[in-house]
């Protein structure tokens, strides 16, 4: 990845109308076998912090951890201390220069918070996540943040890949639209209709998506034999602050400073 390297203007024109970015082969081979490495490392047996199946309850999952499947890792949390070769890609030019594209400001953080980890979705007993936008539990002074989703495996919808709806990042839906965990209702026409203009996100080894806090997305379960990987870390400007108190501001958001 050239440090030199940023999106084009059409790429952030994308950005801006669609709610997301696909950049290809933004990560090297090199860099993600590293990564890889050192996930296999922490996955058997599972290295703490980690979130399980079983605890996000999402559909899909094992109903407890002595149930069968009950011990299957769903994320990896706090990538960033992790591993240097993690902290290096979260802080890489090549990745915060576009952030500071995307983001039309200076001085960028990336969130010890919100992300921050290593996501795996397992054959067998991998669980569907709803339509949903991450702001919806993230607390800060502007809705604006942009999340880099690393594929460090080939991602589809056989394998559980993310699925978008474009534009969704620029509309004002109504909270009676949302369940009560803020996941969009599924059985309202006017979701549904926005759910049909949804496009899934092909990406191959090393691809990267960049896509707002507020863009609506979802993703099913791995029906293939494959465990899927990717690594996502989450960014916000200088000036958009957590809000004191909350679950944003639990840990200190680490300054990307410019090369």
């Amino acid at each position: 990845m050239s440090a030199g390297a940023l999106f084009s203007r059409d790429q952030v024109g994308q950005f801006n109308e669609q709610g997301y970015v696909i950049e290809k082969s933004l990560a090297g081979p090199e860099i993600c076998s590293r990564m890889l490495q050192v996930i296999r490392e922490i996955m058997e047996p599972p290295l703490a912090p980690v979130e399980f199946e079983t605890d996000v309850q999402y559909p899909g999952s094992p109903t407890d951890r002595l149930s069968p499947g009950g011990n299957t890792p769903r994320r990896f949390l706090n990538a960033y201390t992790r591993d240097s070769v993690f902290r290096q890609w979260a802080r890489n030019p090549g990745v915060v220069g576009r952030i500071r594209q995307l983001l039309d400001t200076g001085q960028v953080l990336v969130s010890q918070n919100h992300h921050n980890c290593i996501m795996t979705k397992h054959p067998g007993f991998s669980s569907a996540t709803l339509w949903h936008q991450d702001i919806r539990y993230w607390l800060f002074d502007q809705p604006d943040l942009v999340s880099v989703w690393l594929a460090l495996t080939d991602e589809n919808e056989d394998n559980g890949g993310l699925q978008l709806i474009p534009g969704s990042h620029r509309l004002h839906i109504d909270r009676g639209r949302f369940d009560g965990a803020l996941f969009l209702r599924q059985d309202l026409p006017a979701n549904q209709k926005m759910i049909n203009n949804a496009v899934a996100a092909e990406l191959h080894r090393g691809d990267a998506l960049f896509f707002h806090s507020r863009t609506l997305h979802a993703a099913g379960r791995n029906n293939t034999d494959d465990i899927k990987t990717s690594l996502v870390f989450t960014y916000h400007a200088e000036n958009n602050q957590p809000l004191a108190g909350t679950r944003s501001a639990a840990y200190p958001d680490i300054a990307c400073t410019r090369e």
